[in-house]
């Protein structure tokens, strides 16, 4: 649905519920979707989306705000799917405009949000749910239901108002031999399809995949391999929250006889939270701090790190830039236990690299099977729609392409098209009667946090940082008398990105003295208009030249 066609919405129909997205659609990141019924508002997910290479010195991206921002004291609560980022990493931003909206979740979720906000220094006020559990939050009935993910506790949340219901799945897929033994609530599915969902929305992530994702359990012959041919230390990069995946490596090197150190301060949080809780299980004596692995022998060691997706800071990046104290050679192993994000490729293909010239045997999903998706494919969702029945369907956390092949796949098992909505974020969708209606638009954009600053950063200071990367830059300095017309001082030529400074201020004093010569003979008496000489004179010549088009700073001083 182009937001290009759409109006503003008009005010909330009396007994309708209203459904925006602020992020999360058409992008993997930035999970956050607002409901509003009878002037008050519930928040499901916060969530941040990580920065491509085109957007340098971001450090992430948040949802919009701007919708909600002046009606936060209408927000009942945010109910959180699971503990990963881009479910709840905004969620400290958010809490600072109103520290004291409820946070809903489970257990493992809750422990997680609480030790990212002590960072932040705020205490929130967090209510943890089971599975099965139905609370009420204002005017909303939320009820909470099991499902598999890459991390444990995770919730599908189904939504009850007088206007209808909507199931929103969170992040799931269907292993029927999960490693903790918690499957997804597929009688639960099917009875809320029994009432009557009148809207689903559902993880399209995986939806370009056919058939079913395989179990986690298969990944362990594949670790076992691994750890019988690894003649050095096994080093493991997962994300900080794969809790799952982390008891596999720790299983593993138990039964191989090696000791275990989590390496990198997420990953030492987490895993310490996952451990109190009982969601990972360590036998004694097993563990090791990271600043012992030296008096190990390295056949006996198993480093677990982040840096699976080749974040410029994360352990396993500053291992293979040779920039961290601990070093890989020929004798190590690299298990890169996670799946490629879309637009982490060159990031995470550059750690590999690094790695290989370091003489390391790097593994990883492009050559073994050490990760399974947390995320429902083709078969999965065609089996969800059959049992849940859904009457309008909205595909959500994917881009463009996951997105409609999840509106194909509920087609084809019988919803009419017209009941499948694409929606990108901002699109406003209101249910009265168990009908979806597109009611219109709201603006909502990218907001870019950037060490300190949030929302300080614009599109055009990206276009500006991107120019200045890959295009180069050109400063020139001349003082003028405008009442003689005369230049009085330089031109001074400073460029950075062109080689020696000298060649190109050579090249270019006399073209700039000329232009500026010529505009004072023609009687201009405005600084802003010598600047804009200078600029184009400067940028004809350079993209002639060298087929650039660098940022120009002309500095004009009146004598």
């Amino acid at each position: 649905m182009s937001r290009a066609r759409l109006p503003a919405p008009p005010d909330l129909a009396e007994g309708a519920l209203r459904i925006v997205a602020l992020g999360g659609l058409g992008e993997i990141g930035r999970n956050m979707a607002v409901f509003e019924f009878a002037g008050r508002l519930l928040v499901v997910d916060c969530g941040v989306l990580f920065p491509e290479e085109d957007q340098p010195g971001v450090d992430l991206i948040l949802p919009d705000f701007g919708p909600i921002a002046d009606r936060l004291d209408e927000v009942e609560a945010v109910v959180l799917t699971h503990g990963h980022e881009d479910h709840i990493g905004a969620l400290p931003y958010l809490l600072r405009l109103r520290p004291d909206i409820p946070v809903v979740g489970s257990k493992l979720t809750l422990a997680l949000v609480e030790a990212k906000l002590r960072e932040h220094r705020i205490a929130p006020d967090v209510r943890p749910v089971d599975d099965g559990a139905v609370i009420t939050l204002g005017p909303f009935e939320v009820e909470f239901l099991a499902v598999n993910h890459s991390i444990p506790d995770a919730m599908a949340v189904a939504i009850r108002t007088p206007a209808g219901l909507v199931l929103h799945t969170g992040d799931f897929k269907m292993d029927q031999v999960p490693l903790d033994g918690r499957i997804t609530d597929l009688n639960g599915f099917a009875r809320l399809g029994d009432e009557g969902v009148d809207l689903l929305m559902v993880d399209s992530t995986n939806a370009e995949v056919p058939g079913f994702v395989s179990s986690e359990k298969e990944i362990v012959p594949v670790l076992d391999a691994v750890f019988l041919r690894a003649q050095g230390r096994i080093i493991v990069a997962s994300f900080a929250s794969h809790v799952h995946r982390i008891q596999q490596v720790i299983d593993m090197a138990a039964l191989h006889g090696r000791k275990v150190a989590f390496v990198g301060r997420s990953m030492v949080r987490n895993m310490g939270i996952a451990r109190d809780l009982g969601y990972l299980r360590i036998p004694g004596g097993m563990l090791v701090a990271s600043d012992d692995l030296a008096e190990l022998p390295d056949d006996e060691a198993v480093l677990i790190c982040t840096g699976s997706q080749g974040e410029p800071m994360s352990v396993l990046a500053r291992i293979a830039g040779r920039n961290h104290p601990i070093t890989v050679g020929p004798t190590d192993t690299v298990v890169l236990a996670s799946s490629l994000i879309p637009g982490n490729e060159n990031a995470v293909f550059r750690v590999i690299n690094g790695l290989a010239r370091h003489g390391a045997h790097v593994v990883h999903k492009g050559n073994a099977l050490v990760h399974v998706s947390g995320h429902a494919a083709a078969g999965e969702l065609r089996y969800l729609y059959n049992i849940v029945k859904p009457r309008s369907v909205l595909p959500v956390h994917g881009e463009w392409r996951h997105m409609r092949a999840n509106a194909d796949v509920a087609q084809s098992v019988g919803i009419d098209a017209d009941r499948v909505i694409l929606a990108e974020d901002g699109t406003v969708l209101d249910l009265q009667d168990g009908e979806v209606t597109v009611a219109g638009y709201v603006p909502v954009g990218f907001v870019y946090v950037d060490g300190a600053g949030v929302g300080d950063v614009t599109e055009a200071s990206l276009k500006d940082r991107r120019v200045l990367g890959e295009e180069g830059f050109i400063s020139v300095f001349v003082a003028v008398d405008i009442v003689d017309g005369a230049i009085v001082a330089g031109p001074e030529i400073h460029a950075r990105g062109f080689g020696p400074d000298d060649t190109l201020a050579g090249a270019l004093t006399e073209q700039v003295v000329e232009a500026v010569e010529r505009a004072l003979a023609e009687g201009a008496d405005e600084v802003h208009d010598l600047q804009q000489r200078i600029r184009r004179v400067v940028g004809s010549w350079v993209q002639s030249q060298h087929r650039r088009r660098p940022m120009i700073v002309p500095v004009v001083v009146e004598a």
